[in-house]
């Protein structure tokens, strides 16, 4: 299938737009980033100066949801057009020797689509979506370039031995390399600063990989080009350059050290200004793209998408959520199908397309980008039923466009979850799905966003008829899958 649909997609490209015509796209995806975690978002305490700027010269969404609450399956989404009822991944699920499960050679994503267009395509940073030997190897999958972390669990250290280059070992300078998950040395004093120096490396891994993005970009200014950019910040470890610190630590906040006492990743003697400053570092590698961009000329060429994979973490001890307000006034945090988990910040600018400053509420999920793009490629769009997503393309152009009919998200882990967003106003969510020796409790709560964002009151009782709708689809958009069973639905 995946095949037939590349040939149809080679064939159909001489009646489209010429190669100049084609916009050039960015995809720069954070890590972990929560709601209010940007200047233009609300937040307070984290500089964010690019990216509040890039908002600035585009569109901001307030209803933007991830593909999943965690790391693997919401990318899937993003790179299929298949929301998590119909994707090959619906969790995160470890591999060896390294890696998540992978997706299938069945599988088509969207750097295929776009290369079959003439796109010259490149991914950078965490990809989570399949190991070397792997069908779900990006350069499988439609990547003509591939540079970073394969596996999740590798991006945990920022300063590893080595980082992928195209199915080589690209050796770093950090020897030994800094691990993702270790304590303190045994007596080691965790109110001495000098405990901690056990966890800076010298090779800072999202500087290689950004050097090697822009790269990438110098290299294929001439033709049109999709670059994902799924960048590792600000995910912990709290791994920063201590140059990178200093701004931060001049803020002179209350800091206590994170010790990992209790498990975590690795420890941090000022982890809120360690965290702030990730975000900081984060905010100027998407400055130095948007600028390099210019410097090529390309500005009004090139459509820049900025948007994060799930909701803010819920490790405390590490990022003080409290503190930063990240997710705001939402519930829930990253694992989670409640708003905090999956309502994530995204951004699209393209000068001269896109009205500068503008926002929309047009509820939107990572499936939709599929589609998006290949409209404003002129690529025509795939057949009923072969992706869920719904192009957003002239939302973005800044013409009216109905509202989404419904989002479906499901997440067999965290107690088993699933959700539906039923047009822009009303929310039906079942949790506690997989509580093992328990009968599942299948009853959904319905909450009205527009009324009530926090999630707090469930008006399930007096709404029957929308809860009726919302469990004809939580059972309708469904497709059992036995790598990813879910006993409660299936």
């Amino acid at each position: 299938m995946k095949y037939c649909l590349l040939l149809v997609c080679v064939f159909l490209s001489a009646t489209l737009p010429a190669a100049a015509d084609k916009p050039n796209i960015i995809f720069i995806l954070a890590d972990d980033l929560g709601y209010r975690e940007l200047g233009c978002y609300g937040q307070e305490r984290i500089k964010t100066p690019r990216i509040d700027a890039l908002a600035a010269s585009g569109m901001k969404f307030t209803r933007a949801y991830s593909g999943s609450p965690v790391c693997a399956p919401s990318r899937c989404v993003l790179m299929t057009g298949q929301h998590p009822g119909h994707a090959t991944v619906r969790d995160n699920a470890s591999v060896k020797p390294e890696g998540q499960h992978p997706l299938f050679a069945a599988d088509v994503t969207i750097a295929e689509r776009l290369k079959a267009q003439g796109y010259t395509c490149g991914a950078f940073g965490k990809w989570g979506l399949g190991n070397r030997w792997s069908e779900g190897n990006p350069n499988r999958q439609g990547f003509d370039r591939f540079f970073g972390y394969y596996c999740q669990a590798h991006a945990h250290s920022y300063y590893p031995s080595t980082l992928w280059s195209d199915g080589e070992l690209f050796p770093l300078k950090n020897d030994p390399p800094v691990p993702g998950h270790e304590g303190l040395t045994p007596g080691a004093d965790p109110n001495d600063p000098r405990s901690y120096d056990r966890f800076k490396g010298r090779d800072y891994a999202p500087d290689r990989i950004h050097e090697q993005a822009l790269g990438f970009l110098r290299e294929h200014r001439d033709r049109p080009f999709f670059l994902y950019y799924p960048n590792i910040i600000p995910h912990v470890a709290l791994h920063i350059p201590d140059a990178e610190l200093e701004p931060y630590l001049a803020m002179k906040w209350h800091d206590p050290p994170f010790t990992r006492a209790q498990g975590g990743y690795t420890p941090h003697f000022t982890p809120r200004a360690a965290y702030a400053a990730m975000v900081s570092k984060l905010d100027a590698q998407v400055g130095e793209v948007v600028d390099l961009v210019a410097e090529l000329g390309l500005t009004e060429k090139t459509l820049i998408v900025f948007t994060s994979d799930n909701g803010a973490t819920h490790l405390k001890d590490e990022v003080d959520y409290e503190f930063f307000q990240s997710v705001g006034e939402l519930r829930g945090l990253k694992g989670e199908l409640y708003e905090g988990g999956i309502r994530v910040p995204q951004i699209a600018s393209w000068p001269g397309r896109i009205p500068a400053a503008s926002t929309s509420d047009r509820v939107t999920g990572f499936e939709d980008w599929t589609p998006t793009f290949l409209e404003l490629a002129g690529l025509p769009a795939p057949e009923p039923g072969e992706i869920d997503g719904i192009s957003l393309a002239a939302t973005l152009l800044g013409r009216k466009q109905d509202p989404r009919p419904f989002l479906y998200r499901e997440f067999p882990s965290y107690g088993g979850q699933q959700a539906v967003w039923l047009g822009q106003r009303w929310k039906g969510i079942r949790t506690g799905l997989k509580k093992k020796g328990v009968n599942p409790d299948l009853t959904v709560r319905l909450y009205d966003l527009e009324a009530d964002p926090s999630e707090q009151d469930d008006v399930a009782a007096a709404q029957t008829e929308v809860v009726g709708r919302i469990e004809a689809l939580m059972k309708s958009e469904r497709e059992a899958s036995e790598a990813f069973a879910f006993p409660a639905i299936d």
